[in-house]
């Protein structure tokens, strides 16, 4: 593990969080929204509804019976005019359910506040939300509170470091929605039997520290803290996370609740305070769009399955033509081939680069300076798995724990030869996992 002054290694990123004073705008329903029916980790859910069915806002569109999985929700009213195959911006072929909306936005007559007496009582209602990690994994929040050695958790770890430069949407939840996040912290922590909470947030964001520590005080919260992170790349890595505030050590492969602790992004937490406040799952969720190619950039309320351009038009249409268009943030988020993309639950920030923003750099020689090891949050090689993997040696990747790498991209940040080391790295796990 690469520490540094009780401190796992870390970079300083130019983090261009323009829109942090951009306070959230609703945006109108757009003609037509396309749900995907893959939007958890886990087997995808399968649609409910056919071509010509009505639904309204809320009604349950998509569910699987599996352990791992999450059920959907439409996030408007109006027509089912057709379920279709699409390519995904992961290069899945996933099912998408298409609604014409009729702009009423009617909400479903079956919804009702979660009354819970039991843990799982809890537990179903965490997954009846559909929540999922917020922060980009999209793991099922209701399998990440219900682990098998519950009684050995004692803490709860809410991730509000939002680390990745130019996303702004936690920062604004946790302005704007600090009440249903310290709500979302009780419910846990009663249902969980869980002694300790602590807010991790960087020092960046002082107005989300002073405004969560006045919810706290004011709602008697007790047992929960607020942690000031420093503002370096990459706090919200849920390994670093839990050293950072926690000072415990999560090994490569572990899950947090093996060293005690369960780590939910904060907008996660948010949504299921709101989901016991209101009774209505999750339909839409707060998305950076930002970028120089972007005439009004700023924080929108989006709903589940809106197309990127039509976000766009909302934010004032494009100032240029976008030569990179990245759903997530610039260091862990997915390139996109157009602006037809569509928004899933874990979709944060979309980010529209004109060519001098994205300008990319030709590689040049390995100087061997060792930059790349330094920056690893937890001490690995990127250049060894480079040269491993030119070689095609398996056993070498193995020996050097080219698995432990958690794709922060880090190394490719700091490197001065502009090596894509961290996309060698995942050929490379790519590699050994086919090995096997």
């Amino acid at each position: 593990m690469g520490l540094f002054s009780n401190h796992m290694n870390s970079i300083h990123v130019n983090h261009h969080k323009s829109t942090a004073g951009a306070a959230s705008v609703v945006m109108p329903v757009p003609e037509k929204v396309y749900i995907s029916m893959s939007q958890h980790i886990g087997r995808p859910c399968a649609p409910l509804v056919a071509k010509g069915d009505h639904v309204k806002v809320g009604q349950l569109i998509g569910d699987v019976d599996a352990m791992i999985s999450a059920p959907i929700y439409s996030s408007v009213s109006g027509e089912v005019v057709s379920i279709e195959e699409a390519r995904s911006a992961l290069g899945s072929t996933d099912t998408y359910v298409v609604i014409k909306t009729d702009g009423k936005q009617e909400p479903y007559e079956g919804l009702s506040i979660p009354d819970c007496k039991t843990k799982d009582d809890f537990i179903k209602a965490v997954r009846d939300s559909g929540v999922v990690g917020l922060g980009g994994a999209s793991f099922p929040t209701s399998v990440k509170l219900n682990p098998a050695n519950l009684d050995e958790v004692d803490t709860l770890i809410v991730n509000g470091a939002e680390c990745e430069p130019f996303i702004t949407s936690d920062h604004r939840n946790m302005l704007e929605h600090a009440d249903d996040i310290v709500s979302g912290i009780k419910l846990i922590m009663h249902f969980l039997n869980l002694s300790h909470c602590y807010i991790g947030i960087e020092n960046n964001k002082p107005d989300a520290i002073a405004r969560l520590r006045d919810e706290i005080s004011s709602s008697g919260l007790a047992n929960t803290e607020v942690k000031e992170l420093r503002s370096t790349y990459p706090q919200g890595a849920e390994r670093v996370i839990v050293h950072e505030v926690a000072g415990k050590t999560l090994n490569a492969g572990e899950l947090p609740a093996s060293v005690g602790c369960i780590v939910s992004n904060v907008t996660s937490i948010m949504k299921i305070g709101e989901y016991f406040r209101t009774g209505m799952p999750m339909i839409s969720r707060l998305v950076t769009i930002a970028g120089d190619c972007i005439t009004n950039p700023g924080n929108v309320e989006v709903p589940i399955g809106a197309k990127y351009y039509d976000i766009v038009e909302f934010c004032g249409g494009y100032k240029s033509t976008p030569k990179k268009i990245i759903a997530g943030g610039p260091m862990m988020g997915k390139a996109q081939n157009n602006d037809g993309g569509t928004v899933v639950k874990n979709t944060g920030a979309v980010l529209f680069f004109s060519e001098a923003q994205a300008e990319a750099f030709d590689p040049t020689p390995c100087i061997n300076c060792g930059k790349c090891h330094r920056a690893c949050p937890v001490g690995l090689m990127p250049k060894e798995y480079a040269k491993a993997y030119k070689t095609n040696d398996v056993e070498r990747l193995k020996n050097l724990k080219v698995m432990e790498c958690m794709g922060c991209g880090s190394c490719s940040y700091v490197c001065p030869a502009r090596k894509p080391l961290c996309f060698i790295n995942t050929l490379a796990k790519s590699v050994v996992r086919g090995a096997k």
